[in-house]
């Protein structure tokens, strides 16, 4: 298929020409995007529809989901596109987003993107500068640059946004926000989570068997911006996690749920220092378990909050790798990934996505319930997205925040790739740098091969895509 080089110009010029002769009349055009009555239902495509987008869509199938594209259309397995296929017979179906778009732009008010890891940026930007609402799933990103676009252009375009990291919708991340903004557990300098993720080979290097494409697998579209490489059955489905092109290993698969509420509660933005150590790993892919330390700078205190924020640094493990366990930690509590806030008067312990959370002490807080509760976190997507923007409530998981926070993510797989330099990286938040690389660092790749360090870290910043394949501008 032909690899369209995007613009919004592009998608200005040929949506117009596509959808004059298109059956489907977009909501948009009756409400006014974004100004939508709750009766109203969205136009939806879905992106990446096996898997997690499968799911995903059935919690929004009482709106009219129009299109539906994915690049491996293969009958059975762990992933079986043709099933979703029949659930919505009505949609149209496409192995390419980028047509899709050029095609149907007109006529679709939504997104929902749950691709592999290294294409929600592209396929969410080009949508979002297109005026569509996107829910893309977790990883919001690849990388920080990455991070960084979805959130300013969400703001631009003032769409409503939701990363698929659904525990943030949840009642536990509430009740440890509250418990914790009241002083509940004082003030809190140190918190660690971890998992026992990844379930999937990681640290290997790239196969050398050739193997021939299957013929429903569109490789080419799965490689999208990506270096290109040789098929093989060890990158698709589902295992693409652990190789760096494609996947940002167990950190990138947890994290976005397990810290959630460390982000949220601790009101953290962008940390100043890093460091990562891990097991052995390739150019290929990442390591089985790993340990990154960030440090954030003290915040300042909101109405809300009745606590200092003083400077945390928080732990994350994987692999099995865990934290030492707090001498009162209840014998029956076995958790595979969970939190631990450690305050100055008590400590609060949860579960991956912030569930169960209690004190170590054994008291149960009674505090006044500031947070708003959700009952969905698909459907209080579809709720902001008929809000206009002027009142939009946000989401649990809004771009504004989720940005912020998977560049949290994604500075830890940075760590990690970085760990050969024997030094705490120092992070310029605002302008997307580190301070204390320099152009004489060198970074060991294997026991003989060192290459400038200053060049791979700016590349794993901001990724250099494959011809054929661009993200739009960043707004000012």
């Amino acid at each position: 298929m032909k690899n369209n080089n995007l613009s919004r110009r592009n998608f200005i010029s040929t949506t117009a020409t596509a959808a004059a002769g298109f059956s489907i009349v977009p909501s948009n055009t009756i409400a006014g995007l974004g100004h939508k009555a709750p009766s109203d239902k969205l136009n939806i495509a879905g992106i990446g529809i096996g898997g997690m987008g499968k799911g995903n869509l059935s919690r929004m199938a009482n709106e009219n989901i129009v299109a539906l594209c994915d690049v491996d259309w293969t009958t059975g397995g762990r992933i079986n596109v043709p099933e979703v296929f029949k659930a919505y017979p009505k949609a149209a179906r496409y192995y390419d987003w980028r047509k899709m778009y050029d095609e149907m732009g007109k006529s679709i008010d939504a997104i929902m993107c749950a691709t592999a890891d290294h294409t929600h940026a592209i396929i969410t930007a080009n949508a979002i500068a297109m005026g569509k609402h996107a829910y893309t799933q977790k990883p919001l990103t690849h990388s920080v640059y990455e991070s960084r676009l979805l959130t300013k252009l969400a703001a631009k375009h003032k769409v409503a946004t939701q990363m698929g990291n659904q525990g943030s919708s949840a009642e536990g991340v509430k009740l440890i926000c509250e418990w914790i903004w009241n002083g509940e557990i004082g003030e809190v300098k140190e918190v660690e989570a971890y998992t026992n993720r990844p379930i999937w080979p990681q640290g290997l290097s790239a196969p050398e068997e050739k193997m021939s494409v299957p013929s429903e697998l569109k490789w080419d579209l799965f490689i999208g911006p990506a270096e290109y490489r040789p098929y093989n059955s060890a990158y698709h489905p589902w295992v693409w996690r652990g190789w760096w092109d494609f996947g940002t290993g167990a950190l990138g698969d947890m994290a976005c749920h397990v810290m959630h509420p460390v982000f949220t509660a601790m009101k953290l933005r962008y940390p100043t220092k890093v460091v990562g150590s891990s097991t052995p790993f390739t150019s290929d892919g990442a390591p089985n378990a790993e340990i990154v330390h960030l440090t954030f700078p003290a915040r300042q205190k909101t109405a809300n909050v009745k606590i200092n924020l003083p400077e945390v640094k928080v732990t994350w493990y994987d692999g099995g790798l865990t934290p030492r366990l707090p001498e009162n930690w209840p014998a029956d509590r076995r958790q595979n990934s969970g939190v631990i806030f450690h305050g100055s008067k008590d400590t609060l312990v949860c579960g991956e996505y912030g569930t169960d959370p209690i004190l170590l002490s054994g008291r149960v807080p009674n505090v006044p319930q500031t947070e708003r509760r959700i009952e969905g976190h698909e459907l209080d997507w579809i709720r902001a997205c008929k809000e206009s923007p002027e009142n939009r409530i946000p989401t649990a998981s809004d771009f504004k925040d989720a940005g912020p926070f998977n560049e949290m993510v994604v500075m830890g797989v940075l760590s990690t790739r970085l760990q050969s330099l024997n030094k705490v990286l120092h992070w310029d938040g605002p302008n997307m740098t580190f301070t204390n690389i320099s152009d004489s660092d060198e970074l060991r790749v294997s026991r003989r091969e060192t290459i400038p360090a200053k060049e791979f870290a700016n590349n794993l910043i901001k990724h250099k895509y494959r011809d054929g394949w661009t993200l739009p501008d960043m707004p000012a």
